[in-house]
């Protein structure tokens, strides 16, 4: 049985796409195009957002539009007529309920993050499922330091789970969402988790694209976490 054959089985009280989400999913109903509509799902990082206002400069994409497995995951300018930018959540649910569905590792990670929301984020170019999602490679076992992040099929492993740090969640501007630092669901570092990350000197308009990694969390010394690991996201049409 498919990951998400489980997952639909042994958990069938999920929440889809809804205030569940916690802080990750705060916010106005306001996804890039409007055939994706106020199903999908804009990602943002703190890095580029303008906390004077409610729409980031730049949102999660898809490298030239390349709906298939290994197609690097970038930042690029807002717009409601790339569907690069049209993202759905396949799958949501807490972590205890992943880990229940025998989809997510039990023991360090539901002891550390049980009640965090975990989800994958699916491609659906112009609001059609792709059936590929944001996670890394089935050659890596588990996240590191650097490792890259890409379309990997939906539904098969852990790899495309990300769990919604709550505990580090961090408050916007006035006029923004919180933000948290989104942690792979197949770490096994649970001290210092691998977390989404977007290269520290790098910038959406740099060529060639940067592409999105894994990284351990990143911390100032008052427990801050680093702007380049804080995420957030609102739902429906980009303006």
């Amino acid at each position: 049985m498919s990951f998400k054959s489980k997952m639909l089985a042994a958990a069938a009280t999920l929440t889809l796409v809804g205030g569940a989400a916690g802080a990750l999913t705060a916010g106005p109903a306001n996804a890039a195009t409007p055939s994706c509509g106020h199903r999908c799902v804009n990602l943002f990082s703190k890095k580029f957002s303008d906390v004077l206002t409610t729409k980031p400069g730049f949102v999660l994409d898809v490298l030239r539009q390349g709906a298939k497995v290994g197609q690097p995951i970038i930042m690029f300018q807002s717009s409601n007529a790339d569907p690069a930018e049209d993202f759905t959540v396949s799958l949501q649910g807490t972590v205890n309920e992943f880990a229940t569905a025998g989809l997510l590792s039990t023991g360090a990670l539901t002891l550390h993050y049980g009640d965090d929301i975990a989800w994958e984020i699916e491609y659906s170019p112009n609001g059609v499922d792709s059936g590929l999602c944001v996670g890394i490679a089935s050659l890596f076992t588990a996240p590191g330091n650097n490792t890259p992040v890409s379309l990997q099929a939906c539904g098969v492993s852990a790899r495309t789970v990300w769990v919604t740090a709550s505990a580090n969640a961090q408050r916007g501007g006035i006029f923004t969402f919180p933000y948290v630092p989104l942690i792979n669901g197949a770490d096994t570092n649970f001290s210092h988790p691998y977390v989404l990350t977007y290269p520290q000197n790098g910038n959406p308009n740099d060529k060639p694209r940067p592409q999105l990694v894994t990284q351990n969390l990143h911390q100032f010394s008052r427990g801050q976490v680093y702007d380049n690991q804080q995420w957030s996201a609102f739902f429906g049409v980009l303006r």
